[in-house]
């Protein structure tokens, strides 16, 4: 999620067109390690409302992303292009209550191993705002209704539990649902979640038996213990100093970490010990990123443009292990 901005300054951005195929320009030299290579392997459509918020990515290099503006679900294929696969209603009143933005947006999502897609839905209406499932070939349907006066933003699953886990960017909570649906439950209260002015908890992760949260006004990060019974822990701040951060993926070295930080249109680097270095900068084609994961050695980095309204995009990145 981003920072507070007019509608006018999201709906200027008709400045590029959707291409099909990666750039073959050559890297940006801003990078720094341990990443390398940083490259625009596709361009999104601004005037067609895609705004890409999160990804979940699939085997063989897909990647499945949620247009926040265009309030669709999209596949981007290795080559950059771009399938739409589902676009939700809009809401009677056209989103004009969603919480801290004013418009209806799709938000987190994840990938189950059968290829299952959840994603999650604000309008600040109770009749569409929660969690929803997209099968194979499938309709979107709603599964978990979530508050109409909050706003759903981080989505993480635990696939051993069959455990969605929410992070709500108003309420300040974490909730958790089954993958099956049914009536959410408010698994953290915490008062380190609560936004401070704007957008509280946004990104989310499960790493090590707990739940990592991001929280953008504050610029941490947060962990939350899983306990044996399932309930929340201890919450623990692990990094700040990181304002505008949005979402992380972690690097397969212990609790190391990569944070998308919107606002200054940066990637960080967060060491176990909360320490950090910017190791990618708009000098490599960042604009305001939304969205980071990691396969293998290959950092994707999704970028809205929510501030720029230049280029959303997506970046690549190899990672030096």
């Amino acid at each position: 999620m981003f920072k507070k901005l007019s509608t006018s300054t999201v709906t200027v951005g008709a400045l590029v067109a959707a291409a099909a195929a990666p750039l073959s320009s050559a890297p940006a030299s801003a990078v720094s390690a341990p990443l390398s290579s940083a490259r625009i392997a596709a361009h999104f459509d601004l005037a067609k409302g895609q705004t890409p918020e999160n990804v979940a990515l699939a085997p063989g290099g897909r990647a499945y992303v949620t247009f926040a503006k265009g309030r669709q679900i999209a596949e981007v294929s290795t080559g950059g292009a771009v399938r739409i696969l589902a676009t939700l209603p809009e809401p009677a009143d056209g989103g004009v209550h969603t919480p801290a933005l004013g418009f209806p947006l799709t938000v987190g999502i994840v990938r189950a191993h059968d290829g299952t897609l959840y994603f999650l839905y604000a309008t600040g209406t109770a009749d569409l705002t929660g969690v929803w499932r997209l099968r194979p070939g499938g309709q979107p349907q709603r599964i978990a209704a979530l508050p109409a006066n909050g706003l759903p933003n981080g989505l993480a699953l635990n696939p051993r539990t069959h455990t969605l886990y929410v992070a709500d960017s108003a309420l300040g909570t974490i909730w958790s649902v089954a993958t099956t649906g049914g009536t959410p439950t408010a698994w953290s209260t915490a008062h380190e979640l609560a936004p401070a002015g704007y957008i509280g908890a946004n990104g989310l992760k499960i790493h090590n038996g707990a739940v990592w949260a991001t929280n953008l006004d504050k610029g941490t990060v947060l962990r939350i213990p899983i306990l044996r019974d399932g309930r929340a822990g201890g919450i623990q701040t692990r990094a700040d100093g990181m304002p505008g951060i949005d979402d992380i993926a972690f690097t397969g070295r212990g609790d190391q970490l990569l944070a998308a930080l919107d606002t200054p249109s940066e990637v960080a680097l967060v060491q176990s010990d909360g320490t950090h270095s910017t190791v990618l900068t708009s000098a490599d084609g960042l604009q305001n990123p939304t969205s980071i994961a990691l396969r293998g050695h290959t950092v994707y980095v999704l970028n809205a443009s929510w501030l720029t309204a230049k280029d959303p995009n997506l970046i690549l990145a190899d990672l030096d292990r």
